[in-house]
């Protein structure tokens, strides 16, 4: 019987291993999407979109595709996706891995805060500056609302999701995004603050070099922690070793 591997997807690496997987005579692959994103790219192998309804719906759907193996290639902040998915697989015995990009490192020049959260994020702002660029996505931006006094320019791939802070510019827009591109976006919009959350990964990190030459400080959102015992991998070339495939 073919082996079948889900992925739980949304990233750049799981859209790599789909398609690497798919690739592969007799690999069934599976990418399951949350749905946040109205507009996903194509994917490689069969897709499906929505939630499963926690660890157990999650539990039951391994249990009645047969899945063989598990591999949460989830942003660094689904959390609760996350524990799901280690509940999931501790449940059903299905061998499971995180595959999770390294986090930013800062270099010589930065000026980093770490908090652990959006809410610290929002209790240091007015001790940073007054016009913020906001780049932690759509969700959590509440905890900025009360903020009544700062302008924030948000930047975001879909619409954010109210409430919002009362001055707020919205940007729509993709990465990848070069130095230039946004040394000038901050320089146009008279940023003196940069907030983002430690994603990871090349995509988005050149907002990082541009504050860095500009010498703005960053309020950088630390990742919440895995759950205890999984197994983590840092890119698709180790999933599919993981897997017991060669990388080509």
């Amino acid at each position: 019987m073919s082996p079948h591997v889900l992925i739980l997807g949304g990233t750049t690496e799981a859209r790599q291993l789909a398609a690497e997987l798919a690739a592969r005579p007799g690999v069934r692959v599976t990418t399951s999407l949350a749905g946040r994103v109205s507009r996903p790219g194509a994917l490689a192998g069969d897709v499906r979109v929505g939630g499963f309804g926690g660890a157990q719906g999650l539990a039951d759907w391994l249990r009645k595709e047969r899945v063989d193996a598990l591999v949460d290639a989830t942003h660094p902040f689904a959390e609760s996706i996350t524990a799901n998915a280690a509940r999931a697989a501790a449940a059903t015995g299905v061998p499971s891995v995180v595959l999770r990009r390294p986090g930013w490192r800062p270099e010589p020049g930065d000026r980093w805060h770490p908090v652990p959260s959006l809410d610290l994020a929002a209790d240091l702002l007015p001790l940073l500056g007054r016009r913020v660029f906001l780049t932690t996505g759509r969700l959590g931006l509440a905890a900025f609302a009360h903020l009544s006094d700062l302008h924030f320019v948000v930047r975001s791939v879909e619409p954010p999701e109210p409430p919002l802070p009362p001055y707020t510019e919205v940007l729509l827009a993709r990465g990848p995004f070069t130095v230039a591109d946004e040394s000038a976006l901050l320089g146009e919009h008279r940023i003196d603050v940069l907030v983002t959350k430690d994603s990871g990964g090349e995509a988005t990190a050149a907002k990082l070099a541009a504050a860095r030459q500009l010498i703005l400080p960053v309020v950088l959102v630390q990742r919440p922690p895995l759950p205890e015992g999984v197994d983590t991998v840092p890119d698709a070339a180790g999933a599919l070793e993981w897997l017991g495939f060669n990388s080509p």
